[in-house]
């Protein structure tokens, strides 16, 4: 599928926030592993989102979705599922991490593998540490990398485990850790990646029921004697998807409303909405949504986005048309994504024209002169996605294989339809 951007100028738009992916995976996880039934309200679901839910069935668990709402009848902490059980999570880095540590629940050794490029992705770190608590890791090709087949239990105890490359792999561990045999006190060793992450992981593992004592994002501690309990859980609107429309009001100028986001969300990605103000958009917050108004030109800036790493990507097309350079920071964690999202970022921006310079944990963006061109995605939902806002602004480009969006924005090109014409 390949969609071509025309150029547009004088937006106004508004639009609901898809649901949040983080919040949905989470959810799901608990629901899963409670004692009793859940809802699941307003989920996303997207393709990301389905490999969870399809995994958790094959994990034994019953799942029933229907409108805009899922029930779940928990399994009280103890899967079942038969001997060889292997788990295809294709691209979805959430669904093979998180499931990691709650496959320890299981009553047999599962597996769990993905796509070329998933068995890229480390998940060296989470396995010592669930070695450590009780667990028995082998894995059948490259050491560190999926496929990654994990059996014992899940004792408990002490553990420390490396934050740096990605704050799922502590998210995973607290994930199952009301479930363990003891409590789990996890020290979390380097500077977190995306630590804002480990809010919404707490914050749902909160909500069904579960106890954490925490020292800032250096150490959790867990309790084994508060399960997870079923409930009615509503997901609150996603501020990473939102970041497309915010950046198409700073892009193209004009007025975008995003509505069904929660104002005092810990997302990290409402950064975004700072990092815009700063390069000189208006930002409104409003009963009903937020709105982003621009006219004018934007102004390059200096801005470390390690706690909203997914609008890293959407902050490079604002930047790419500002009148001043532009340095983020805080990136050295993307390019264990979907894809490269640094290297894959800074040559297709200089395929349109752009000047970009890249180091292991920043990329400048100069101002420059900006045409069409025919951009691939390689793949990565994110990239299709900021690059289609940028397109919209300069106009002549076209996204190639553009139904990778379905990964966790299936209504993405919908929503952008009344912009396109």
């Amino acid at each position: 599928m390949i969609v071509t951007l025309p150029r547009r100028h004088g937006i106004d738009l508004t639009v609901a926030a898809p649901p949040s992916k983080s919040y949905t995976h989470r959810a799901l996880i608990a629901a899963a592993l409670a004692r009793g039934t859940s809802t699941i309200v307003h989920p996303l679901m997207a393709d990301d989102t389905k490999l969870t839910i399809a995994a958790l069935e094959k994990l034994g668990v019953v799942v029933r979705a229907g409108g805009q709402s899922i029930i779940i009848e928990g399994c009280d902490g103890a899967f079942t599922c038969p001997p060889g059980t292997v788990l295809d999570l294709d691209n979805s880095g959430t669904s093979l991490r998180l499931l990691a540590s709650v496959a320890l629940l299981a009553d047999h050794p599962v597996t769990l593998t993905g796509s070329g490029r998933m068995k890229e992705r480390p998940v060296g770190p989470l396995a010592d540490t669930l070695a450590a608590l009780g667990g028995k890791i082998a894995f059948a090709e490259k050491p560190g990398f999926p496929p990654v087949t994990i059996g014992g239990s899940l004792l408990g105890g002490s553990a420390t485990i490396d934050g740096s490359a990605s704050s799922q792999f502590a998210s995973s561990v607290l994930m199952a850790a009301p479930c363990a045999k003891k409590p789990v006190d996890l020290t979390i060793t380097g500077t977190p990646a995306s630590q804002s992450y480990l809010d919404i992981t707490a914050g749902v593992m909160t909500d069904f029921g579960a106890v954490i004592r925490r020292e800032g994002y250096r150490r959790f501690n867990v309790s084994n004697c508060n399960r997870y309990t079923g409930r009615t859980y509503s997901i609150e609107g996603d501020y990473s998807s939102a970041s497309y429309f915010f950046a198409l009001a700073a892009i193209c100028g004009g007025r975008v409303t995003v509505t069904g986001l929660n104002p005092a969300s810990v997302q990290g990605d409402r950064f975004f909405l700072e990092a815009l103000r700063q390069m000189g958009c208006t930002v409104t917050p409003g009963h009903d949504g937020i709105t982003v108004e621009h006219d004018g030109q934007l102004t390059g800036i200096t801005i470390n986005l390690s706690s909203a790493p997914d609008t890293v990507q959407t902050l490079c097309m604002v930047a790419a048309v500002a009148k001043t350079p532009t340095v983020i920071t805080g990136i050295g964690h993307l390019k264990f994504k979907e894809s490269d999202r640094i290297a894959v970022t800074a040559d297709r921006l200089r395929q349109l024209g752009a000047t970009v310079n890249t180091g292991t944990d920043r990329i400048v963006i100069q101002p420059a002169p900006l045409h069409g061109g025919m951009i691939d995605p390689a793949g990565d939902h994110r990239t299709a996605m900021s690059f289609a806002v940028l397109g919209l602004g300069i106009g002549g480009v076209a996204i190639t294989g553009a139904e990778c969006v379905n990964k966790s924005f299936p209504g993405f090109w919908d929503a952008l339809s009344g912009v396109m014409g």
